[in-house]
């Protein structure tokens, strides 16, 4: 049986690489994404297990095509770049505006748009956006509307690419991720019902099943330990 193949489209940190550390761990061809050619071979350094890499933009969509030219058949597509923006309204800069609004709405579009004729007959895509937009804050408003917006993507994306399954995942605050891992969390835990915050792990574990299950498309899973409904 051959190896399956993946890609994983912002895999040089936080989230994005753990995934790469355990679909590689697990025996899958993986191919990672980071914005430069010298990020994307750090990571693969770091990471070895037979992980390549390529530098991808995805906010400059227009480059998308040609930096995925190469890849060939592919089972599984993980988006899940991210760039944080707290852009207020009364200091609103349009240029970080439009290039988080360009990375996650139009940049994710185009890699599956790329690579939607390569996927194999059971392959899935898995999207990434975030809890900002049930929970807004100051400084949100991009944020949260992107990831609105990814909820969108993945309902019509489900519907285009039948039967390709398309889901996503939005995360809740990760405890021991790079960003979250020394701030002062203790007010999301007390409204937490888990009574913790999700860690990288699970995750990476809700990001293989929707991968994996094939009655799963269609869903847009918030990985927060119950945040949301208290």
């Amino acid at each position: 049986m051959s190896k399956k193949r993946a890609i994983v489209l912002g895999g040089t940190q936080g989230i994005g690489k753990e995934i790469v550390k355990f679909l590689a761990a697990r025996g899958e061809e993986v191919i990672l994404t980071g914005r430069t050619t010298e990020s994307a071979s750090a990571a693969v350094k770091e990471i070895g297990n037979g992980v390549t890499g390529i530098a991808l933009d995805l906010a400059e969509p227009k480059t998308i095509a040609a930096a995925l030219k190469d890849i060939g058949s592919i089972d599984h597509i993980v988006i899940s770049a991210i760039e944080r923006d707290a852009n207020q309204l009364k200091s609103y800069d349009i240029d970080r505006a439009l290039r988080l609004v360009t990375l996650k709405l139009v940049g994710y579009t185009e890699v599956v748009h790329q690579l939607s004729n390569r996927l194999t007959p059971t392959g899935s895509v898995v999207l990434f956006g975030g809890l900002a937009m049930e929970r807004p804050y100051p400084g949100s408003t991009t944020v949260s509307t992107v990831n609105g917006g990814v909820t969108g993507l993945v309902r019509s994306m489900a519907i285009e690419l039948a039967p390709t399954r398309v889901n996503a995942i939005h995360p809740g605050i990760i405890g021991d991720s790079p960003y979250w891992a020394d701030k002062d969390n203790s007010h999301v835990i007390q409204r937490t019902p888990l009574g913790r915050l999700v860690t990288m792990q699970e995750i990476v574990e809700a990001t293989a099943f929707m991968l994996d299950n094939h009655g799963i498309n269609g869903v847009n899973l918030a990985v927060d330990g119950g945040w949301l409904i208290k």
